[in-house]
């Protein structure tokens, strides 16, 4: 019998709890309870108004700059018209998400941040109507890539990381709710405590077994939002003792896999975009070396070099098969030697009076693996940036060396080198990952490729003398290709 009733008691509710109570503490309990019950309503409504914030903002900011990104450059190239594109919508719905959150969130610092995100969408809706009007006049397509690219992307990026971190202090915010749900916890159990004390010596077993089944569960729920605020979002309540208890435990864990979920989708986004623009830039082969190409051919037949021209159609030919390779993201040494001769090859027939190159790659590397039209950029740098502008003769040298841990390619040319002040630039620009000129946006994008690829122990050094010349090293990792 003492077992059933144990059973019905873990059961039951807080509520159940403190009436079974009653019949000992009569009238002075029920101005606690009701106490207990506003406290414990008003703490949970905050909560559940904090957490409904976290969940909107959270799922509108995954979804909002990668649509309207998309949204507005279809509208650029002409897949859709004005009157087709959602830019509009997508806007509106935006501005009235914002405005319903400016509504439910109580920190200056978070109305603060919806602010600034009706800003934005203000500033998106002129560069939208920007384009529009572009497109009404025609032949503005350059001009409106530049816009998408250079306004519309990095305001959508301030939005979408507004709204992160709106989220996230929500997200604090739940964390100090809860902890004045303890501190008013506490104070109702301590007035319970003295009811008890004071009114007809409550028995033993009621002073003891009642107090302990209400706060054990809240004790562990406690632990674990200390081990939350300590940043491991590893632990999980276990909390079977009480229907409310029960339900804020499951709530608790619900919470903990989205804040999970919601930092992977971060990341994972993250990762996507810069890998997609990096393949975007690795696609926009330059059209001027095409174009020089063809002219070259032509210059050729016309001369009657037929040799020639077989070698250099060849040559190309191998270019881009190499460039294209099947649509793989990686290359074999072999693979990216071969597309660095036929490149080589190309420019020497168009600059053979000022250009000589030497590949010097061991035989036993070329199994290894790197991402496809990683050399290539490193000896067009050299060449348009070190060997033209220097007078004479100018020689390009393609070089391997193993290491214990990795192995290494060089492309070294007698240029006319970097100056100090702005070698000093572009190295610092690549280590720490910041874009200062696009006249080495090239190195910068082979370099975080690599570092994408293979981890950030890897990636490219470069060297320079002013008149001397130039190296550029590349360090990866001995992984065979498929």
């Amino acid at each position: 019998m003492l077992k059933g009733w144990k059973k019905w008691y873990n059961h039951s509710t807080l509520a159940t709890k403190i009436r079974f109570s009653y019949v000992f503490l009569l009238a002075p309990i029920c101005l606690i309870l009701f106490f207990s019950l506003y406290s414990l309503w008003s703490s949970n409504q905050q909560y559940e108004k904090m957490i409904n914030s976290t969940v909107v903002a959270s799922e509108f900011s995954l979804d909002f700059k990668k649509d309207f990104d998309y949204e507005v450059y279809l509208l650029i190239v002409g897949n859709k018209t004005v009157q087709e594109s959602y830019t509009k919508d997508m806007l509106d719905k935006a501005y009235n998400i914002a405005e319903g959150l400016e509504s439910i969130t109580d920190s200056p610092e978070n109305l603060q941040r919806i602010q600034n995100i009706k800003k934005y969408l203000k500033n998106l809706e002129v560069y939208t109507k920007r384009i529009e009007n572009n497109l009404a006049q025609g032949n503005r397509y350059q001009e409106n890539m530049e816009i998408w690219e250079n306004d519309v992307q990095i305001v959508t990026t301030l939005v979408r990381e507004e709204f992160s971190q709106y989220t996230y202090y929500e997200v604090q915010g739940v964390q100090q709710s809860q902890a004045t749900y303890r501190k008013v916890f506490a104070h109702t159990l301590r007035f319970c405590l003295l009811a008890m004390v004071v009114i007809l010596g409550l028995t033993i077993f009621l002073s003891y077994y009642v107090p302990r089944s209400i706060t054990k569960p809240f004790q562990d729920l406690s632990r674990v939002t200390d081990q939350i605020a300590k940043g491991d979002l590893a632990v999980r309540a276990n909390v079977t003792n009480g229907v409310e208890a029960t339900a804020l435990s499951d709530s608790m864990n619900a919470m903990i896999d989205k804040i999970n979920e919601l930092l992977e989708q971060v990341k994972t986004e993250q990762i996507r975009l810069r890998k997609a623009e990096f393949e975007l830039l690795q696609a926009q082969i330059n059209p001027h070396f095409l174009y020089n190409t063809l002219d070259a051919i032509i210059w050729l037949a016309e001369a009657g070099e037929q040799k020639k021209v077989v070698c250099m159609v060849k040559n190309l030919s191998d270019f881009f098969r190499t460039s294209l390779n099947r649509g793989k993201e990686v290359n074999s040494i072999r693979e990216e030697m071969l597309h660095v001769k036929s490149y080589l090859e190309i420019q020497k027939v168009r600059y053979q009076d000022i250009l000589s190159y030497e590949i010097d790659v061991p035989e036993e590397l070329g199994i290894y693996s790197i991402p496809k039209i990683t050399v290539q950029p490193l000896v067009e740098n050299a060449l348009y940036h070190g060997i033209k502008n220097k007078r004479g003769m100018g020689h390009i040298i393609v070089s391997g060396v193993a290491r214990e841990k990795y192995f290494e390619l060089q492309v070294k040319d007698d240029g006319i080198g970097i100056s100090p002040e702005r070698l000093q630039q572009v190295q610092d620009g690549i280590r720490d990952k910041v874009l200062t000129g696009k006249d080495f946006y090239g190195l910068y994008n082979v370099n975080e490729r690599i570092r994408l690829s293979f981890g950030e122990e890897y990636g490219m050094d470069i060297m320079s003398q002013p008149g001397e010349g130039t190296m550029v090293s590349i360090h990866l990792p001995y992984v065979e290709s498929e």
